[in-house]
């Protein structure tokens, strides 16, 4: 059995090792890329995320990876975000107002409402959106962990979402774009499928083995 080959984008504001052992744990050949061409034309990518979005959208320009994940996009090639990953495939942030993320999707990322205990810190659950909604390719109903401040609140149009609750309900995890091998262009998942157990294990094998069903 072949092992997928993943880029994950060395940002220099992330700690790839979570990530890195996670894939690898899966079979994934997996490594840490800084050269934008090596990035735009791995098999897959991955944009982890942790910290501040306006530091780690200017570590993704100065380093040419911003135009490396356009490009895939553009080009139907499957990219995974995670977290903060996740947030910088938007347009912004409240939390780095100026800030641009890659605007690949539409929309902005926003504070979770006063009151609540911040970052979300812990376990919480995905579900599936409406009943009789497009199935995802990737994604399935589970308990997975989460670290988080912000979130986007509503998937853009002719995504697949998965919400989660705290305080109000947000955007947990979605799939965007065409499909590719039975992967779509994005998986952008908020919660940490890293650090997600048997849940999060389970959404790396399928994205590594090309959807629900797939094998390599």
């Amino acid at each position: 059995m072949r092992a997928a080959r993943v880029a994950v984008a060395a940002t220099g504001v992330a700690n790839l090792a979570s990530v890195l052992a996670a894939l690898r744990r899966a079979g994934a050949a997996a490594e840490a890329v800084a050269a934008p061409r090596a990035l735009a034309e791995a098999e897959l990518a991955l944009l982890p995320g942790v910290g501040a979005f306006g530091a780690a959208a200017s570590a993704l320009r100065a380093r040419g990876l911003d135009e490396a994940f356009l490009e895939r996009w553009r080009e139907g090639r499957p990219s995974l975000g995670i977290c903060l990953g996740m947030q910088l495939f938007f347009e912004g942030s409240e939390e780095s107002p100026g800030a641009a993320g890659l605007g690949i999707l539409p929309g902005k990322a926003r504070r979770f409402g006063p009151g609540l205990p911040l970052p979300q810190l812990g376990w919480n659950r995905l579900a599936a959106g409406p009943a009789g909604s497009r199935e995802a390719a990737l994604l399935e109903p589970g308990w997975a962990y989460f670290a988080n401040s912000y979130l986007i609140g509503e998937a853009p149009a002719g995504s697949i979402a998965y919400r989660a609750s705290y305080g109000e309900d947000f955007v947990a995890a979605l799939e965007a774009g065409p499909l590719s091998d039975g992967r779509p262009a994005l998986l952008l998942c908020q919660c940490h499928p890293e650090l997600s157990g048997a849940w999060g294990a389970a959404l790396l094998s399928r994205w590594l083995a090309g959807g629900k069903g797939g094998s390599r």
